[in-house]
């Protein structure tokens, strides 16, 4: 006899899980169970460092991050809760000749999307990043709507709203295996009991391939472990937007409370769930902290942590159901991008499983385009 059944049962408890399960209770669907195997919020969403931006270099890119912009600014007023949005914008700085045609070709596409960014000069970019030096950068670009939000305040912003609309939420609860019957969803097996349902939605973020595995289905996906840190607060405007550079292989923000978080692409990209830090990437971004924002030179570091970027194999997300087995849904392999995404991405699983149909296009999302040899080529990723 089944613990539990439920009519879908979302896998994974972070900001797309709780997205996801948000927008299915909002579209009428009633009995919905999410299970997450820790807390809500304990994975990838809570060590990400939270950014949101429309500068990108594909028009899927730029109209997900278009949308998600507009979502996250009615967010606070649409779930009743504070999701700690500033929108201090991006600043994009290039080191290469290369990398500032590509930016300046993006703005091209930004700008005919109705994104209105910019090619901004030396001397605007230091007056839109005070603390900034960066004297051998060739380049820049901005974007003011751009910022970031609160990765928890978000995440339980829905999760909250969600509950409000009848979504059951199990904690400390691990799936082990999914049963499959005739070509369908029967059965989601956990270390507690079996749920039965008809629809799988797998939004497991950093252990999103071991969940497809489940029904048999291999992924070109991995898991890579990424650090990121945090100083003690300074005084405010040192760094207000996002810093980020893809040749310079690093972002930097300031937080509302004055805070600076930090990170990196790691060398190599390990593929690996161990989530220890290493003394390295803290050698390596001090570097990169004093020598772009010499006023950081005498800081601490309060904390350093590290977090799964689940990556595909052309850096963009899978989104779709299963080929082989009706009924399995999946959200996921975001590749750093799941955060930013998450109020759009969400809304536009639950039209598919709801509806069958999307109000923006996701079909070439799905995973049957690595197969087919038709990757998104994304020049925007850091």
């Amino acid at each position: 006899m089944a613990w539990k059944t439920a009519d879908i049962v979302v896998i994974g408890g972070g900001v797309q899980g709780c997205s996801s399960a948000y927008h299915l209770a909002k579209m009428g669907v009633k009995n919905i169970i999410v299970v997450e195997k820790g807390t809500i919020c304990s994975g990838s969403s809570g060590r990400c460092g939270a950014g949101i931006r429309a500068q990108w270099g594909t028009e899927m890119n730029c109209r997900f991050g278009k949308a998600c912009l507009e979502r996250f600014e009615n967010l606070e007023e649409e779930l009743e809760m504070n999701v700690g949005l500033d929108q201090s914008g991006y600043l994009m700085v290039a080191y290469k000749d290369s990398e500032f045609d590509q930016l300046k070709e993006n703005i091209k596409l930004q700008n005919s999307l109705g994104i209105d960014s910019r090619v901004v000069s030396k001397d605007e970019a230091y007056e839109i990043c005070p603390g900034l030096s960066a004297d051998d950068a060739l380049g820049f670009t901005f974007y003011q709507r751009d910022g970031h939000a609160d990765p928890f305040f978000t995440t339980f912003a829905f999760m909250e709203s969600a509950k409000r609309l009848g979504v059951e939420f199990l904690k400390f609860t691990e799936v082990i295996d999914i049963k499959v019957e005739n070509g369908a969803v029967k059965t989601v097996v956990t270390d507690k009991g079996e749920i039965d349902t008809p629809v799988v939605l797998n939004a497991a973020g950093g252990f999103f391939h071991d969940i497809a595995e489940m029904i048999d289905l291999e992924l070109p996906v991995h898991s890579e472990n990424h650090d990121i840190l945090v100083t003690e607060p300074v005084e405010l405007g040192v760094c207000p937007p996002m810093l980020m550079s893809f040749s310079g292989n690093y972002y930097l923000q300031q937080r509302p409370d004055g805070t600076i978080v930090g990170g990196c692409s790691p060398v190599g990209h390990p593929i690996e769930y161990d989530l220890r830090s290493n003394f390295s990437f803290l050698e390596h971004m001090a570097s990169v902290f004093t020598k772009l924002l010499p006023r950081t030179r005498d800081i601490r570091v309060v904390r350093q942590w590290a977090g799964l970027y689940n990556m595909s194999l052309d850096c963009q997300p899978i989104m779709g159901e299963a080929e082989h087995v009706k009924g399995f849904y999946m959200t996921g392999a975001f590749s750093g991008h799941g955060f930013m995404f998450a109020p759009v991405t969400g809304e536009l699983i639950a039209q598919l499983i709801v509806r069958g149909n999307t109000d923006m296009p996701i079909d070439m999302l799905h995973y049957r385009r690595f197969a087919e040899g038709k990757l998104i080529i994304e020049p925007a990723v850091v």
